[in-house]
C-alpha cells in the first residue's frame, strides 16, 4: 500500500483482505486516492472476459448498471473498513441498505476503465450514506446515492 499526496493507494491483495466478495463478484481492481471518513476512487477494469457479457448483450455487450452499482458500494466498503481501522472493522460487513437516485448516461463497455469516485455523505452509528460518481475517461456515465448498514460479520 502506498501513500500519495492525494490518499493511499489500495491494491487487489488489500482490497480482498478488506471485503469478502471474490470472482465472479469481486468488482474492485484497485481504490486510489483514500481519504478515510471521506471519499475513494474505485478501479474496474471492465473485459471482454467478464461472465455476465456472455449474456449481456452478446451482440453489443454492456456493463449491466446494477452491477456499476455494486462496485460503486464495493469501494464504499472499502472506504469504511479504511475508515473503522482494521482492529474495529475485523468482524464486520457492509451491507447495501437502499440505492436513491441512479441514473445511467452512456453505456460501459468492454475494454473501459471505470473510476468509481464514492464521497461519504454522512454516518449515524452504523448507517452510512455515500454519493457516488462512475467515469470512463471523465465522462460520467453513472451515478447515485445509496445507504449501506455495518454489521457484525
Amino acid at each position: 500500500m502506498d501513500t500519495t499526496a492525494q490518499g493511499k493507494i489500495i491494491d487487489i491483495n488489500r482490497v480482498m483482505q478488506m471485503i469478502p466478495h471474490r470472482y465472479p463478484f469481486l468488482m474492485v481492481d484497485r481504490v486510489v486516492n483514500v481519504v478515510p471518513n471521506v471519499s475513494a476512487v474505485g478501479i474496474k477494469n471492465v473485459s471482454i472476459n467478464e461472465p455476465y457479457f456472455q449474456g449481456h448483450f452478446p451482440v453489443y455487450p454492456i456493463m449491466p448498471g446494477v452491477l456499476i452499482i455494486e462496485t460503486m458500494a464495493q469501494t464504499a466498503a472499502v472506504l469504511v473498513v479504511e475508515t473503522l481501522g482494521e482492529e474495529q472493522a475485523r468482524d464486520k460487513l457492509v451491507y447495501f441498505m437502499s440505492v436513491e437516485s441512479a441514473r445511467f448516461r452512456k453505456p460501459v463497455i468492454p475494454g473501459d476503465r471505470l473510476f468509481l469516485n464514492v464521497f461519504k455523505e454522512r454516518s449515524r452509528g452504523n448507517v452510512w450514506k455515500f454519493r457516488a460518481e462512475a467515469k470512463v475517461e471523465e465522462i460520467l456515465v453513472a451515478d447515485a446515492t445509496y445507504v449501506a448498514m455495518i454489521t457484525e460479520r
